[in-house]
């Protein structure tokens, strides 16, 4: 079967039908691309023809394009990049201009897109080329550009046709936040001509009486001016001087995708339109050979869709969860309880208190009200979420539960208690997983009568938005509990990673090096400000201070506190500790009681930093390079990325980058932590971590893999990107 295939009918409508076989959703291949392109000549070519609609097959329209297709262009070069997009436009704007003459713009057939659902990237592209686009009322369905999100931007069209259409202000969201609508809001926005109940129907009746001016683009007529004003127009003007702030604003420079995004619009918004169509193709080429577009594609689109489809799952039966129960009805386990109830999972939700389970159901009324409050979701939906959930203090109904997790105090005899308390009213082959952020899982399955079915499942805060979840296997964990805990974060629409147990697992393990790198160098007298912007200008959401702020100081002099116990003389975080204990012992605890390493205001608004530091750790007269602080900050990481990979705690790198960005926001350009490092090349990261060891101490050590990997000349992804383990390499 081919992608596209043809039916003229009776009523001299074409109809072109998108199918692409063996997949569920619709993608776009060069073959595909070419397959259109006949089919549209053979349209323009037969008399008995009066028009097209183009339309798909399955349930959605299309995803977007073949990503096999970008890295085949990628692979020839930045000349086959260009030629291959230039080809793409040439086909949509043949569709576009539909056989009309060059001069009076007459005699063109109409040609309509009938979206029955989804249409993402090149699927709103090639609709948004055609006459009219009509889309079923299909609330599920998401219409938009998304291909900023992966580090590119829309190549095919779609940036000069969207800001033609709707100018450069209107169009900012939907290009440079790759924001998403559902077809009533995309009509509204103007994004899609009209929603009907049988779309392909109606652009049927559309073809069969459209006239020549309902052909025409606003774009190739005469007199066409850019809505909002062109960049040489007054009010056009301070909407590109605008968004050039906001967008480094954003992207503190870092993120390619962005700034050749505005600079396709505003340099093509001062040409014609075909000539702006080469800007953008020149653009979208420049983009593509950046290596960052490569590590983001890989790592947010490739790597992350494999792991949500179980690229590391035992070869063991489903292990779909029906029942869950969950222990501790705090807010970990209120946001576990939501998630779960969310997607139809029943959800038994235990607490010591009834007051305090009440409490935590009352989360799930919380969230499903604001989503009503903002039209996501309806009264009947939150009425059906809140019955799928039982609160009670009663651990006889956890039978029947084929998963628990609990959610208690960090304290491993609460824990202990509470696994003996389940334990013994659930399911023989029922699987346990405690939710908890540092606490061995190997020690915690001590309590349990099962160890091979004692799993740890370690959720970030807040459970309803963090996507990613850490699945720490312990010394005895069976492949069954593996299997169901991966089923189950699948279930929930989470991204799993799978580590092995060693203290604070992956992704604690990675960002307290980051918070303490930070902590020091204040001690240093490297100014505070320095600090926060050099992580912000290299990519990472929050610099270190803010960061041990939002977590809290408290919980920093805690895990200080039990890894100094832990570790005996081989800590090596004392000159930390001295300002974390001093920060708590004047009560500056964070933003939880609005005084940290920052200052806050009564509604807990962060203001400058706390006088109170320099006081106490005045700045040094002269301060350290930009360069030398980000790398400071970066290795601290990344180093213990690379160790937890060389240890087997991490055993695939795939699962290192996403968990790296999903988790806890590594720089998201470059694609993650082994992902920079193959940008940066191996050779590179031994010099920067030699230097950044002779004058800081043994931390930035470098590690024994990326001196392997500098001498062979190759990287990580070349040697192990097919999800390989270091020990097993």
């Amino acid at each position: 079967m081919a992608d596209f295939t043809y039916a003229l009918g009776a009523d001299g409508v074409a109809v072109i039908t998108w199918d692409v076989p063996n997949k569920s959703m619709n993608v776009m291949s060069l073959e595909g691309f070419a397959l259109l392109d006949s089919f549209i000549d053979k349209a323009l070519a037969d008399e008995a023809c009066k028009g097209v609609v183009i339309t798909s097959g399955k349930k959605d329209f299309a995803g977007g394009m073949d990503l096999n297709v970008i890295a085949q262009m990628r692979a020839g070069g930045a000349q086959a990049i260009f030629d291959g997009v230039m080809q793409m436009h040439a086909v949509l704007r043949k569709i576009e201009r539909a056989g009309m003459d060059p001069k009076t713009l007459k005699g063109g057939k109409p040609i309509a897109t009938a979206l029955p659902g989804t249409a993402l990237g090149i699927g709103l592209e090639l609709p948004l080329s055609t006459h009219r686009i009509f889309a079923a009322d299909n609330p599920k369905a998401k219409i938009g550009l998304p291909e900023i999100m992966v580090g590119i931007f829309p190549g095919a069209g779609g940036t000069t046709r969207l800001v033609r259409k709707m100018g450069a202000m209107v169009a900012a969201p939907f290009l440079l936040e790759g924001k998403l609508s559902d077809p009533k809001k995309a009509r509204a926005a103007g994004i899609i001509d009209e929603v009907a109940e049988d779309p392909l129907a109606a652009a049927k009746e559309w073809v069969l009486n459209a006239k020549d001016a309902d052909l025409v683009k606003p774009w190739d007529a005469k007199g066409y001016k850019m809505p909002g004003g062109a960049p040489y127009h007054p009010a056009g003007f301070m909407t590109f001087v605008g968004a050039s702030a906001m967008v480094h604003g954003k992207t503190m420079g870092v993120y390619p995708a962005a700034k050749a995004l505005l600079s396709a619009v505003y340099e093509g918004a001062l040409v014609p339109f075909d000539q702006a169509l080469r800007i953008e193709a020149r653009w979208f080429t420049s983009v593509l050979m950046n290596p960052s577009s490569t590590a983001m594609i890989r790592s947010l689109f490739i790597n992350k869709e494999a792991l949500e489809k179980g690229a590391n799952r035992p070869k063991v039966a489903d292990q779909t969860v029906k029942k869950v129960g969950i222990l501790g009805a705090g807010m970990m386990g209120a946001g576990i309880a939501y998630v779960s109830a969310k997607v139809g999972i029943e959800v038994v939700l235990i607490d010591a208190a009834q007051e305090a389970a009440d409490r935590g159901k009352a989360y799930s009324t919380g969230l499903m009200d604001k989503a009503i409050s903002r039209k996501k979701a309806t009264e009947e939906q939150k009425e059906a979420l809140l019955a799928k959930i039982t609160a009670t203090t009663d651990y006889a109904a956890l039978t029947g539960c084929d998963l628990i997790v609990e959610a208690v105090f960090e304290d491993p005899t609460v824990k202990a208690g509470v696994t003996a308390q389940a334990e013994a009213v659930i399911p023989a082959d029922a699987v346990f997983a405690t939710n908890t952020s540092t606490l061995p899982i190997s020690m915690l399955a001590k309590a349990s009568a099962r160890p091979e079915q004692f799993i740890g499942i370690h959720f970030f805060s807040p459970v309803d938005k963090m996507l990613l979840v850490e699945i720490i296997k312990g010394a005895q964990t069976g492949d069954v509990a593996v299997a169901k805990a991966l089923d189950f974060v699948r279930q929930i629409k989470k991204t799993p990673i799978v580590v092995n147990d060693a203290r604070f697992f992956y992704a604690n393990r990675c960002i307290i090096p980051y918070i303490n790198e930070g902590i020091r160098m204040v001690a240093e007298g490297v100014s505070p400000t320095l600090i926060e912007n050099a992580a912000k200008l290299v990519g990472m959401p929050l610099g270190p201070l803010q960061l041990v702020d939002e977590t809290s100081i408290d919980l920093g002099v805690k895990i200080a506190k039990a890894t100094r116990a832990a570790m005996g003389d081989a800590y090596p975080d004392g000159a930390v500790d001295e300002v974390v204990f001093w920060m708590a012992e004047q009560n500056r605890l964070g933003r939880k009681n609005k005084a940290g390493f920052y200052t806050y205001d009564e509604a807990g608004k962060r203001g400058d930093f706390w006088e109170g530091i320099a006081a106490k750790y005045p700045e040094a007269a002269e301060q350290p390079e930009l360069a030398e602080v980000q790398h400071r900050l970066l290795m601290a990481q990344v180093l213990e990325a690379v160790r937890a990979f060389e240890q087997g705690v991490l055993e695939d790198i795939r699962e290192g980058d996403v968990g790296a960005i999903l988790g806890w926001g590594f720089a998201p350009w470059s694609g993650g932590p082994f992902s920079w490092l193959d940008i940066l090349g191996a050779g590179r990261a031994a010099e920067i971590c030699d230097d950044l060891t002779a004058r800081f101490g043994t931390r930035f050590e470098t590690p024994a893999l990326i001196r392997d990997i500098a001498a062979k000349g190759d990287g990580f992804y070349a040697r192990f990107g097919g999800g390989q383990a270091a020990k097993a390499a």
